[in-house]
């Protein structure tokens, strides 16, 4: 095992997007730059209990929530660091789950939301920006300039609520940024290097 830097991130929990697993190829993108460019920040890719258990319905918000929490203190663990060491992240659903936690007082070092869902698609007045004031980390937004579930501008506009420092990475494509995985993991392992 890689000793842990002595300052900044030591670790990486990625989460995924509703309808997919652990396996999704954007987060198996990240986890293989962050191992190549930044060897002593390892990752790790978690499910939910609802992929877990086989199931197709994505878990309420406290249910994710506490199982992100339990994941988190697991991967410390490992890796003999506190959770306030640890980055956490994902796509879509991963990722608000992960703000979530972290508003609620999850310690971390900072955020990794892949095409954050601030709203379904359609329906801009139904936001999922409530708990974005709570968060005092550094968070890394990474999304296609035509996502449906928030445009670069909506985006921009909720993120100044949040009083951590936060970088915006905007890439061609819509909510799944096709055929761009390894833009997304060179946006996340640049950004790692500045922490």
């Amino acid at each position: 095992m890689t000793t842990p830097p002595t300052s900044g991130p030591a670790g990486l929990l990625l989460t995924p997007g509703a309808g997919a697993s652990r396996d999704h190829h954007t987060l198996v993108a990240v986890e293989h730059a962050l191992d190549a460019l930044t060897p002593t920040v390892p990752s790790r890719r978690v499910d939910f209990p609802y992929r877990l258990a086989g199931k197709k319905v994505p878990d309420r918000p406290p249910v994710a929530i506490a199982h992100l929490r339990e994941e988190a203190g697991r991967f410390a663990d490992s890796i003999g660091v506190g959770t306030d060491r640890l980055l956490l992240g994902g796509r879509s659903f991963g990722g608000r789950m992960c703000s979530m936690a972290v508003a609620e007082g999850l310690p971390a070092a900072g955020l990794v939301l892949l095409s954050y869902p601030l709203h379904p698609p359609g329906k801009p007045e139904r936001l999922r920006v409530e708990h974005l004031p709570q968060l005092e980390v550094p968070v890394l937004f990474v999304s296609g300039d035509r996502d449906p579930f928030g445009s670069p501008e909506e985006l921009a506009e909720h993120a100044a609520t949040i009083p951590g420092p936060v970088t915006l990475v905007t890439l061609p494509g819509a909510h799944d940024v096709r055929g761009k995985d390894a833009d997304v993991a060179a946006a996340v392992a640049d950004w790692v290097h500045t922490l």
